[in-house]
């Protein structure tokens, strides 16, 4: 059964909230803005990459709605609606292209049911992605995602909020068993180089600092990031940092400790 959604807190940061803040949005409460302003502290360009995650995301389901030629998308982890979204970002392409949000904050869900009233090929869940079979058994997204045809799953920065007790390579592998052959499935994860640069102890210093405001935030390596496309085939430039997969045109400025702080990339299932 799909889990019972939420009640609002405003004296808990919100996952979705803060990066709200991160976009600029205005879907948020102060004790997002601490979090937010704490952030700043550790992170000065964290704005900066927050719209690069966001860029990075239309690039990719531009990618798999224009060249690959899925027409279904599942947006797990979805957060709050800005000035792009998947829908938008497809339905440009195609018209025709069905995608489902799925969300467990409710704010975000209250934006996504408004999101219904855009087009009958919106659609938006309440689910936790913790539990993919609960998630992918909820009756909105049986009715609206044929699994007899590609998918395409976005994991845009949500996979370094499952805790390593809640198994996120089991979580990952139930999602890609899932999908049919010739699907698409797109993740974005912070990064730990792990190699004693500055940036290695950036993310180290940010992990601490976001798991006691948060309480969830786990920053990986290459190594376990890239177990998450285990049985797909990897799309160029395979698991990269955000701003070299397939920019939009040249970087003009060099990338500074945040920028080496986030990978992402594309995987096919045969």
């Amino acid at each position: 059964m799909p889990r019972d959604l939420p009640e609002i807190d405003p004296t808990v940061p919100s996952i979705a909230r803060v990066y709200d803040a991160f976009l600029g949005g205005k879907d948020h409460y102060e004790v997002d803005r601490q979090v937010y302003q704490e952030i700043l502290k550790i992170a000065p360009d964290a704005p900066k990459i927050g719209r690069e995650c966001r860029a990075w995301l239309i690039r990719v389901v531009r990618f798999m709605a224009a060249s690959a030629g899925v027409d279904q998308f599942l947006d797990v982890g979805s957060g709050l609606p800005t000035a792009e979204n998947t829908h938008q970002a497809v339905q440009r392409i195609n018209p025709e292209a069905v995608v489902v949000y799925v969300d467990n904050d409710p704010i975000v869900a209250a934006h996504g049911r408004a999101l219904l009233e855009e087009n009958d090929r919106t659609h938006f869940v309440v689910g936790d992605l913790r539990f993919p079979n609960e998630l992918l058994d909820d009756p909105v997204v049986s009715r609206y995602i044929d699994w007899t045809r590609p998918v395409g799953l976005i994991q845009s920065n949500t996979v370094h909020h499952v805790a390593d007790e809640y198994k996120p390579n089991e979580v990952m592998s139930a999602y890609v068993d899932a999908l049919p052959s010739g699907s698409y499935v797109a993740i974005s994860h912070l990064h730990n180089p792990g190699d004693g640069s500055s940036a290695a102890v950036l993310a180290e210093e940010s992990e601490v600092r976001y798991m006691a405001m948060m309480g969830t935030c786990h920053f990986r390596t290459r190594e376990q990031i890239q177990s998450y496309f285990a049985g797909l085939e990897m799309v160029e430039p395979g698991l990269s940092y955000l701003w070299e997969w397939w920019p939009d045109g040249p970087r003009m400025k060099s990338p500074t400790d945040g920028d080496y702080l986030l990978l992402g990339g594309v995987g096919r299932k045969p």
